[in-house]
């Protein structure tokens, strides 16, 4: 007989629990000290907290060889529990299951003991839900519908205190109430309010919250009569009317009748869900149990079809219901899956409830981290019905993206699986302006948030002649009204100009530093990056992409670490869509030596020119193009000839070269590729290139660029001058054929000349001892 375990024995447990809990090495423990935490468990007298120490010591040393421990003998539920949740832990997962699992079905099938009730069980049931036999399954199908239907609707006794007062003559208990107070007249449900609960009732909330689980495990395959997969739908329909009006459902199969029982269960949560809770708890319990009735409603349609025309009409008078009230903006997220699952086969048109979720929930909501993370889920799990059928999907892209713009972090995974999806040709470039001013989107609605909850003074009309001050003046200054309102549109707009947001870009720059926009512009190249990957673009649509890119590159959220990242991803893409459609610098010809003619192009945004100059000097060639003229060729050439004299004259008051070694050799590279295709302009490049050792041993230049930058800018005019001196060899290295272009690119890009060419240069110099300068 060991002595009972005290207050001492408690604090030395819970410290060895500590000890063991944050030991990383394997966890053990000598053999005859777990033979007594073992022991501690099954003393029917040792207090409650010591045998829960020592519970979870023996679970947090698993999964361990020596414990001994077996549920097959076990007849007290509680102790049960506390033993099949140290054998679940062991790792052997299949094995620990299947013998919980059969215990648990041993004790459900016979009458348990004075004293023990089925309470502890359900927790243990919803961990081994996978029996093994369909005879193990119809038990649990039994128990479930008695527990579900039947619980009283007495409230329960209250457990005495023990106290000097307490006495057997207490008023006896009344019946269960509604939520808002009134007595309740049909049966028990998880909605149903009393101060104290029988044990019946308990089970009644348990067995409701492990039903969803538990259909999905056995509420299929083989539903209805052996007959029912050829019944009509509409006899179908006839034959569910008759059972719920007829009372021989006790003649059903177990499964069945579960389905039976479950689904009038949810028929009465939802009419429990219309009543006003007098108490803000309950409130929040019927949004919650509405939600888990609709969707055990959908799954029971989805087993058995003959469920649908119930479920629909109750659901049209949910929904029209629920659907202005914000606060169940959740509910209708399994309403609309509904709808997707079975609209077809109840011949009705749901769009109308689809239009109203994508247009109204997230304009009103992008705010509420459950609701988003919920949302854009719905949309994944749905993307290949909304893209096929709805196109209320793909035109809801503005509206989807607030709940990105203000959940980056938690939402950019959900949303790389989203943005294919939602990309289309005819929305391509409205998202693409979309995505470059997420950051925007982000302090936009943060800015109408705030309107929203500013005071009457705050909200006082703006005069219109003033400029305002801040960003929630402009909100409601007319000047930029029609501003905030393209940007917060909730549909797409291809007609719209986003030019307009110009001026709004500036003003929001004064919140760019907001953590949620700084958040919010980390994901934007990650986003960008995904977006010209999908393959969706015609050559037409890529010459409109590449003029985005060009008009949008110094047009960004003032954020300098934004800027950088979207620069490197807009150059890097530009190549490829050069790449994919070289012809393009030729049919933006007006447009690139527009933007490749700009000084402060250079300046602004390095990353973007020099891959365009690149570009220009690649394909600016009949080998890609056979409308490319001598013409063209001479306008680029005195237009970048023009920006490198720019970037490399020497002023005495300079107080130094502004533009990167890079710039430079991709000038002149692209120089010299220009010239090879029209010689006359060889003299003048060649004339050009042997300037530049006068340039880099400038003492201006000297103090700005390392020997390294000096180095690389001579040994690019070096190569440069000597491949130039044989103009039909410099013609045929500069200008590679379109099939070639690809293993080179890369390289080039990055003004590196390719190996063959550096080879020529050395031989060259070799036989002509050139020094260049």
């Amino acid at each position: 007989q060991l002595p009972e375990p005290g207050a001492e024995a408690a604090d030395c447990l819970r410290r060895l629990l500590l000890v063991v809990a944050a030991t990383k090495r394997d966890r053990k423990l000598d053999n005859k000290f777990v033979e007594l935490l073992e022991t501690v468990l099954y003393l029917p007298k040792a207090p409650q907290q010591i045998q829960v120490l020592c519970a979870a010591i023996l679970r947090e040393m698993s999964p361990s060889n020596k414990l001994t421990l077996s549920c097959h003998e076990i007849q007290e539920t509680k102790l049960l529990s506390t033993v099949c949740s140290i054998l679940l832990a062991q790792g052997n997962k299949k094995a620990a299951a299947s013998a919980v699992g059969q215990r648990v079905i041993k004790l459900l099938e016979g009458r348990l003991p004075e004293g023990e009730n089925s309470r502890h069980l359900l927790p243990l049931l919803s961990q081994v839900i996978t029996l093994p036999s369909l005879d193990q399954t119809n038990v649990v199908n039994k128990r479930m519908v008695d527990w579900l239907r039947y619980a009283s609707v007495q409230q329960g006794v209250a457990q005495p205190s023990g106290g000097f007062f307490s006495t057997p003559r207490a008023r006896q208990p009344g019946p269960v109430t509604e939520v808002d107070g009134s007595i309740a007249t049909d049966f028990f449900t998880v909605l149903s309010v009393g101060q104290h609960y029988t044990e019946d009732q308990w089970l009644n909330m348990q067995a409701f919250s492990m039903l969803r689980k538990w259909l999905l495990c056995y509420g299929g395959e083989g539903t209805g009569s052996p007959n029912s997969d050829d019944r009509s739908e509409v006899e179908g329909s006839v034959m569910s009317m008759v059972s719920a009006t007829s009372t021989s459902s006790r003649l059903l199969p177990p499964k069945e009748r579960l389905r039976e029982k479950a689904f009038e269960y949810c028929q009465r949560l939802v009419e429990q869900s219309n009543r006003r809770a007098l108490r803000k708890p309950d409130g929040d319990l019927q949004k919650a149990c509405l939600i888990e009735a609709v969707t055990i409603m959908d799954i029971i349609c989805r087993q058995d079809s003959s469920y649908v025309y119930r479920t629909l009409s109750c659901l049209k008078i949910l929904h029209g219901r629920i659907s202005r009230d914000l606060t169940y903006a959740r509910t209708l997220l399994p309403i609309a899956q509904f709808f997707l699952n079975h609209s077809e086969t109840a011949a009705v048109d749901s769009e109308a409830v689809y239009k109203h979720l994508f247009t109204r929930i997230p304009a009103q909501l992008f705010h509420s981290p459950m609701l988003a993370f919920e949302f854009i889920q719905f949309c994944r799990d749905n993307l290949k019905v909304f893209t096929e059928n709805f196109s209320i999907f793909r035109q809801s892209f503005p509206n989807l993206f607030k709940f990105l713009a203000w959940n980056s972090p938690s939402l950019i995974l959900e949303f790389m699986d989203l943005l294919p999806a939602l990309l289309d040709p005819d929305t391509a470039i409205e998202m693409l302006h979309l995505l470059l001013d997420l950051p925007c989107l982000a302090a936009a609605l943060d800015v109408q948030l705030r309107s929203a909850s500013a005071s009457a003074s705050e909200r006082a009309a703006c005069d219109p002649a003033v400029k305002p001050s801040s960003c929630l003046e402009a909100f409601r200054h007319p000047l930029y009204r029609s501003s905030f309102q393209y940007l917060l549109r909730i549909e797409a707009a291809p007609g719209d100009s986003p030019e307009r947001l110009a001026p709004l870009r500036q003003l929001l720059g004064s919140v760019a530093n907001s953590p949620r926009v700084i958040q919010c512009a980390e994901t934007v190249p990650v986003l960008l990056q995904l977006f010209f990957n999908t393959a969706f673009a015609d050559k037409l649509l890529i010459n409109q992409l590449v003029l985005v890119l060009l008009e949008r590159s110094d047009q960004l959220c003032e954020l300098p670490a934004f800027k950088a990242d979207v620069h490197r991803v807009l150059s890097s893409q530009l190549l490829l869509l050069c790449r994919l459609h070289p012809s393009l610098v030729v049919e933006l010809s007006k447009e690139l030596l527009e933007f490749s003619g700009t000084v402060g192009n250079i300046q602004n945004k390095e990353d973007v020119y020099t891959y365009v100059v690149w570009a220009i000097g690649e394909y600016m060639s009949v080998s890609y193009d056979k409308r490319c003229t001598v013409e063209q060729i001479n306008r680029f050439f005195e237009a970048l000839e023009a920006m490198l004299f720019e970037i490399t004259q020497l002023r005495p008051a300079a107080s130094g070269p502004p533009s990167s070694p890079r710039v430079i050799t991709v000038l002149m590279t692209t120089l010299t590729k220009l010239a090879s295709r029209s010689q006359d302009l060889i003299p003048r490049v060649s004339l050009f290139l042997t300037k530049m050792r006068a340039f880099v041993q400038h003492p201006a230049t000297a103090s700005v660029y390392s020997e390294q930058d000096s180095e690389e800018i001579l040994t690019r005019a070096s190569e440069l001058t000597n491949l130039l001196k044989m103009p039909s060899v410099a013609q045929f290295m500069l200008t590679p054929m379109a099939e070639a272009a690809g293993a080179w690119s890369q390289r080039d890009a990055h003004a590196a000349l390719p190996a063959t060419m550096k080879m020529v240069s050395r031989l060259m110099e070799q036989g002509a001892g050139f020094v260049p300068g």
